[in-house]
């Protein structure tokens, strides 16, 4: 009992060392393809380092539940890889302890790993995924930090394209080119001057540009014609100044966007708050339903009755509904009234059609909102799931490849993760599409994955040699003489049919 336990803490300790650092190089792989994704919102805004710092945390908070299967499959690939490259699983083997009872303590981590990040998917989650999203919003608000380019057209700021020829060592700009397109492109300015001087307003809510030694050029063809309904042969306006300040629109201050709008979207939601949000969705969307169908059906001019036509107001009762043949009526009205019918007909089939197109969308809308919350639901289970299907695939192929270190069982790692990720995308954008019911499209890839990592923990159990390329070779081999003593067999049963 006492060797058993030593062997389950050197178990848990190599495994768990793994664990740690392909983990942290994970986030970081992800982190920084998330840092990609948004290196537009984070450039050149001029925020602060704390700014920084807290965009940093939560894109990290959002990037755990997708590193941790791929670091659990690394890990676990790497730690039984070492075991079997050093000939300490055989041993362990030839000591009577079979591989299921080698995984006991390392199965339990990870199911441990699995409800931690249930867990973490229901409760951190949402809360960094929202702080995140309205730090993003927020970023994307902020203008950008000014720095106008020496030598190129500088459009950054909207509705103006400025260009400096140099700059001095007081930041002054020198022989400037600037094109106000603020009012239109029919009322485009040109501004050129010797010098100029930029800042930014004390509410930081405007940008200040003083000009020194210049002239603009307007265009007037618009105005003239506004004032006067002719166009007359005055296409510009030309005005020299010595000195010219304009006040541009500008926010350049850093403004935190409201938390709150966010709280009903499926990202900042819990289990139970998701449960919550479909239900009461789907009673929307069926009163929706059961609503616009009665609409239809109270508001028809035209109704069926035993093969007839029938005109049926809304204020006469059954009994009182007269019933009309509709050729009879048609026959009995001339050219020009029947003329007038059909163009009341069609008119009255485009409103139907407009307001069913309408109900429709209403419909679709409600649908989308289910089918978001949906995927979301699933999600927090799936990703759970996935780092328990991950290690059964990871620890038997580490034992039956039998190689260690970071060579063989990263590039496995990535393939079968690339593998997993197109598998689990496709399935999400079945169930967004509503192509698929959303619990099929979520657990897409665990339906997948599953029956191989069963496979492969038979396998490894067995001692089967599922990549010894000499094993495989014999089997073809073997293939190959069953396919010709089949041939022949049917060559001699041909002969002597023959005979």
């Amino acid at each position: 009992m006492t060797v058993i336990k030593k062997i389950d803490s050197y178990l848990l300790r190599n495994f768990l060392g793994l664990f740690l650092a392909t983990f942290f190089i994970v986030i970081f792989l992800l982190l920084m393809q998330f840092m990609w994704l948004h290196v537009n919102d984070l450039v050149g805004k001029g925020i602060g380092l704390g700014i920084l710092a807290e965009f940093f945390v939560y894109a990290t908070a959002s990037v755990v539940p997708l590193a941790l299967p791929l670091a659990i499959l690394l890990s676990s690939l790497i730690c039984f890889g070492n075991l079997a490259e050093k000939v300490e699983l055989t041993a362990m083997k030839a000591a009577g302890i079979s591989l299921f009872r080698i995984m006991r303590p390392l199965t339990l981590a990870v199911m441990l790993l699995s409800v931690g990040a249930f867990f973490f998917s229901n409760n951190v989650l949402p809360k960094s995924q929202m702080k995140l999203w309205a730090l993003i919003f927020s970023l994307r608000q902020k203008s950008p930090e000014l720095e106008i380019p020496i030598g190129e057209f500088y459009d950054d700021i909207n509705g103006y394209h400025i260009y400096v020829h140099d700059k001095t060592s007081r930041g002054e700009l020198l022989n400037i080119m600037m094109y106000d397109y603020s009012s239109g492109f029919s009322n485009a300015k040109v501004m050129l001057a010797d010098t100029g001087r930029l800042a930014a307003s004390a509410d930081k809510h405007y940008l200040i540009l003083d000009l020194m030694q210049g002239e603009s050029f307007e265009n007037l063809d618009k105005q003239q014609q506004r004032a006067t309904g002719t166009k007359k042969n005055i296409p510009y306006r030309r005005e020299t100044f010595a000195h010219k300040r304009i006040l541009i629109d500008f926010a350049t201050d850093f403004s935190r966007y409201d938390e709150s709008i966010l709280e009903d979207q499926h990202v900042s939601k819990n289990v139970s708050q998701l449960i919550s949000s479909i239900d009461s969705a789907q009673v929307v969307a069926k009163e929706q339903s059961r609503t616009q169908s009665n609409s239809l059906l109270n508001n028809r001019y035209f109704g069926r009755e035993n093969g007839r036509t029938a005109i049926l107001p809304t204020t006469v009762t059954t009994e009182e509904r007269k019933i009309y043949n509709l050729d009879t009526l048609w026959n009995a009205l001339d050219i020009r009234r029947q003329k007038q019918v059909l163009t009341l007909a069609e008119e009255k089939a485009q409103v139907y059609r407009d307001q069913i197109e309408y109900n429709a969308l209403l419909l679709e809308d409600s649908g989308r909102y289910i089918r978001k919350h949906e995927i979301e639901l699933y999600r927090k289970f799936t990703l759970a799931f996935a780092c328990l299907i991950f290690f059964f695939i990871g620890a038997p192929l580490g034992a039956i490849i039998r190689k260690g270190g970071l060579g063989a069982p990263t590039v496995i790692s990535v393939v079968l993760f690339i593998i997993y990720y197109i598998i689990d995308n496709t399935g999400y954008k079945m169930a967004r599409e509503a192509l698929w019911p959303c619990w099929a499209g979520m657990w897409l890839s665990s339906f997948i994955l599953l029956p191989i990592g069963i496979f492969l923990t038979y396998k490894a159990a067995t001692d089967s040699p599922l990549f010894n390329p000499e094993a495989w070779g014999m089997a073809f081999k073997k293939a190959k003489l069953k396919v010709e003593s089949l041939k022949l067999r049917e060559v001699f049963k041909w002969k002597v049919k023959r005979i």
